[in-house]
């Protein structure tokens, strides 16, 4: 009977502990607290971004008349606040949140236009709590290109595709008083970008032009639609000792890094992007085998240029920042992983270290960063002009011809094509360095 009674109370004590443990894991995961909701609008789509407590479970799906997206959200104890989001420029005209069932939230986006909708989820990270991504894409009207637009140009310009890495809810590296990687690289490509610009041989594209995220595949296929000839992306480092310092320039490595700071540094911005894409070659029609060696032959061919003007890039840089590094490493990032366009992947400092993130931040600094980086390429490209190129005939000694624009001087046009106003004025026996508007002027090769 004694044993019984121990039994008897053994197991009422197991089932009060089970039940307290079950309430216990039932309050624990009741509801879930939305922390946040985040907005970006890139040239292509608008980003909503839900930080989320919790676990997520939802539901996504479109209705019309009027045409609306609908997401619903399980077990979301409080309705969000929206006031804050900024709609100008998305496809969306109003959003609008409530409780649904008691327990669940509904959120509601009135659509102005149609827009093709993705999402997902992403797990927490140092930086954030778990959140649900809704992506809305913009459906573009299809428009066939002519045989105008495939044809190769002659003396063209060379494209420099510029990207700044990171944005929107990537911040990317975080140093003092709040400052972020993404504004500081996207203020020295726009530096960048103005000096390809304004020399008549390159035509700069920025990949990334507001603050705005766009995954590593869309990066380089943006480079690729814009037939860029050379493709950069700036960064700034970081590392959890202050002390580290200096730039860096990276290319890619088929067989990995060089080093075990490149393999970390490759490992920590590919994690950046979760979300996969498209090939990057259209080799669909031919055999396997083929298909590899053509890959290969590209992949060499494209490295080979990489590393021949990483070398100039570094060398300039050397003249404005201390090197980190005082030879090109390589790594296997993955916004590198374009084997038809030479890439390098240019670290300007380290943001962790305070003298290099006030160095970083100084407009006059950005501008001599973007200068070095621009006098790197151009001496590469100076020694190796593409063949049907502006730069390869002015490099041939062929000369060209310049039409006199509104405001133009014949200094500025001397500078502009890097030619001595003598040497300009002697080829077109001028007397005189005064132009007149519509004058035309032959500029001798190099």
């Amino acid at each position: 009977m004694q044993l019984i009674s121990k039994l008897k109370i053994y197991i009422t004590t197991l089932s009060f502990l089970t039940l307290m443990s079950g309430g216990f894991l039932a309050t624990s995961v009741s509801a879930s607290e939305i922390n946040s909701v985040r907005l970006w609008r890139a040239p292509d789509n608008t980003r909503i971004v839900f930080d989320v407590n919790g676990n997520i479970n939802y539901h996504v799906f479109q209705l019309d008349n009027p045409r609306r997206l609908v997401i619903d959200i399980a077990n979301i104890s409080q309705p969000p606040s929206l006031d804050h989001l900024n709609l100008k420029g998305s496809p969306i005209a109003t959003v609008r949140s409530a409780k649904r069932n008691g327990k669940d939230l509904r959120v509601v986006l009135v659509l102005k236009t149609q827009v093709s909708p993705k999402h997902f989820t992403l797990k927490a990270n140092e930086q954030y709590s778990n959140r649900l991504v809704v992506d809305l894409f913009d459906k573009k009207r299809l428009v066939s290109r002519s045989v105008e637009e495939v044809v190769e140009q002659s003396d063209r310009k060379i494209i420099i595709a510029i990207d700044a890495g990171h944005g929107g809810e990537d911040p990317g590296a975080l140093g003092p008083k709040r400052m972020r990687e993404k504004n500081v690289v996207l203020q020295i490509s726009k530096r960048l970008e103005k000096l390809f610009d304004k020399d008549p041989n390159y035509d700069g594209v920025l990949v990334r032009k507001g603050d705005y995220y766009l995954a590593h595949r869309k990066r380089t296929q943006i480079a690729r639609d814009n037939q860029t000839d050379f493709f950069i992306s700036i960064h700034a480092d970081a590392f959890t000792d202050h002390r580290a310092n200096g730039a860096s320039v990276y290319a890619l490595s088929n067989k990995g890094a060089t080093s075990e700071a490149a393999r970390f540094l490759a490992q920590k911005q590919n994690n950046a992007d979760l979300i996969g894409g498209a090939s990057v070659l259209n080799l669909g029609n031919k055999d396997e085998m083929l298909a590899g060696v053509l890959l290969d032959l590209s992949m060499t061919a494209t490295m080979s240029t990489s590393l021949e003007a990483g070398k100039q890039v570094l060398k300039h840089m050397g003249s404005v920042a201390r090197l980190h590094k005082k030879k090109v490493e390589q790594a296997g990032f993955l916004v590198l992983k374009s084997p038809d366009i030479p890439s390098l992947l240019i670290e300007t400092g380290f943001i962790s270290n305070p003298k290099e993130a006030r160095q970083l931040s100084n407009a006059n600094y950005q501008q001599r960063m973007a200068k070095a980086i621009f006098n790197g390429l151009d001496q590469y490209y100076s020694e190796h002009p593409p063949e049907g190129t502006l730069l390869a005939k002015v490099m041939s000694g062929k000369p060209l011809r310049y039409t006199v624009a509104r405001g133009d001087t014949l200094s500025e046009i001397s500078a502009q094509y890097k030619i001595s106003m003598a040497k300009i004025m002697r080829y077109n026996k001028m007397s005189s360095s005064t132009i007149r508007v519509g004058q035309e002027i032959a500029i001798p090769g190099r």
